[in-house]
C-alpha cells in the first residue's frame, strides 16, 4: 500500500511534533516516534500502518471485552503493529513492539475491511490487539465506511491520546473500550513506562459525555502494583463520578507474563473484593474476568436483579433484555442490544 501523509502533526524547525498522543514526540528527519509507526520522512509525517495489518479474527464483541454493547453480536477485529506504551506483562507483545520493517504485515483498505465484515456475518468492527491509537487515520476511514454500511466500531485502547486526538476519531468511533491501568501515576510509570494516568481519565470522559460513546473500563489488577484498596476504590469512584453508575467495570486477573513473570496471578479474594468495592461505589455493572468464577460476566437488572444476559465464557447463553429493558420490572438496563 502507498505510503499516507498523518494527520494532527506541526512542523518545528527541522523536526515534526507529532499531536496525536501526550508523549508529544518530536521527530527528528528519518526517525519514528515513541510508537514506532509514524515516521518523519522528508518533513512529512507518514503513518506507516495505514492499511497494513498484522491480525485480522471474527470475535464475540465479549472478548473485546465489551458487554453492555450489543452482546451476542461478532466483531471483525483486526490490529497491525506498535503501541504508545510498553507494558511489562502486555500478551499481545509480539506485534505491539513489533516493527513496520519485521515484514509481517499484509495490506487492507478501509473498504476491503467492511467486505470482510459483511462477508463473515459482522455486526462491527474493533480496531484491537495492538494500541489502535497509532493508525487514527486508518480508524477515521474505516470506521467512516463501516458507519455508511451500518456496523459499529470499537476502539479496545489504552487511552492515552490527546483531546485532539480523541476528537479527530470521534465521529468513526462508538465504543470506547479503554484500560485504566491504575489510579496513581506511579502505578502507570511501573506497568507502561508512562508518566500519568491524568491523559487516559480525560480522554475517557470526554468520550462518554462530550462525544456520546459507549464507555467500558477494563483493570487488570497485577499484585503489589496497582491491586491495593485504596487505588481500588479511588478507580471505582471515579468511574460512578465522572462516567456515571451505569458504565461497566471489568476486573480482570493478572496472569505472570514477561518482564512480570515474577509475581503470582492475582488471588481470588482481591478480585471479589474489587468487585465490592465496585458495587459499594454504587457501580451497577461490575464483572470478573480471566477466572471461572459463576455468574460474575452476567448482566443483572439494576433494579430488581432479574437476569438481562447470562454468559458462558465469550458466549452469550440467554438474553432477556427487551429493547435495552428489563422484561421483568422495565427498568431501562443501559445494555444497547
Amino acid at each position: 500500500m502507498e505510503s499516507h501523509t498523518a494527520d494532527l502533526w506541526k512542523p518545528e524547525g527541522d523536526a515534526i511534533r507529532c499531536g496525536l498522543c501526550p508523549h508529544a514526540c518530536r521527530i527528528r528527519p528519518g526517525a519514528s516516534g515513541v510508537c514506532g509507526v509514524r515516521r518523519n520522512v522528508d518533513g512529512t509525517l507518514i503513518a506507516l500502518t495505514y492499511g497494513r495489518v498484522s491480525s485480522v479474527a471474527v470475535d464475540p464483541i465479549e472478548k473485546k471485552p465489551v458487554f453492555n454493547y450489543r452482546p451476542g453480536t461478532l466483531a471483525l477485529s483486526i490490529g497491525s503493529v506498535g503501541c504508545t506504551m510498553k507494558c511489562g506483562h502486555c500478551q499481545n507483545w509480539q506485534i505491539s513492539r513489533a516493527h513496520v520493517e519485521d515484514g509481517a504485515l499484509s495490506d487492507l483498505a478501509p473498504a476491503d475491511v467492511v467486505t470482510l465484515a459483511r462477508d463473515h456475518g459482522c455486526a462491527g468492527v474493533a480496531f484491537t490487539y495492538n494500541e489502535p491509537v497509532i493508525q487514527a487515520e486508518y480508524v477515521r476511514d474505516c470506521g467512516g465506511l463501516a458507519h455508511e454500511a451500518g456496523l459499529y466500531t470499537v476502539m479496545v485502547t489504552n487511552g492515552y491520546i490527546t483531546l485532539e486526538g480523541l476528537d479527530y476519531l470521534a465521529d468513526s468511533v462508538d465504543v470506547w473500550r479503554v484500560d485504566v491501568k491504575g489510579m496513581t501515576d506511579e502505578a502507570y510509570r511501573t506497568l507502561c513506562r508512562v508518566p500519568s494516568v491524568a491523559p487516559v481519565l480525560r480522554a475517557a470522559e470526554r468520550a462518554k459525555h462530550v462525544h456520546g460513546m459507549h464507555v467500558e473500563v477494563v483493570t487488570n489488577v497485577v499484585p503489589g502494583i496497582n491491586d491495593d484498596e485504596g487505588q481500588l476504590r479511588d478507580l471505582a469512584e471515579w468511574v460512578a463520578g465522572n462516567l456515571g453508575l451505569d458504565t461497566p467495570w471489568h476486573i480482570t486477573r493478572f496472569f505472570p507474563y514477561l518482564e512480570f513473570a515474577d509475581k503470582e496471578p492475582t488471588p481470588l479474594a482481591t478480585l471479589r473484593r474489587a468487585r465490592d468495592i465496585g458495587v459499594e461505589a454504587g457501580l451497577h455493572y461490575v464483572y470478573l474476568g480471566n477466572v471461572s468464577e459463576p455468574g460474575s460476566e452476567d448482566t443483572t437488572c439494576p433494579g430488581c436483579g432479574a437476569l438481562l444476559v447470562r454468559r458462558d465464557g465469550y458466549a452469550v447463553v440467554e438474553q432477556t433484555a427487551v429493547d435495552g429493558s428489563c422484561a421483568r420490572c422495565g427498568r431501562p438496563s443501559d445494555v444497547v442490544v
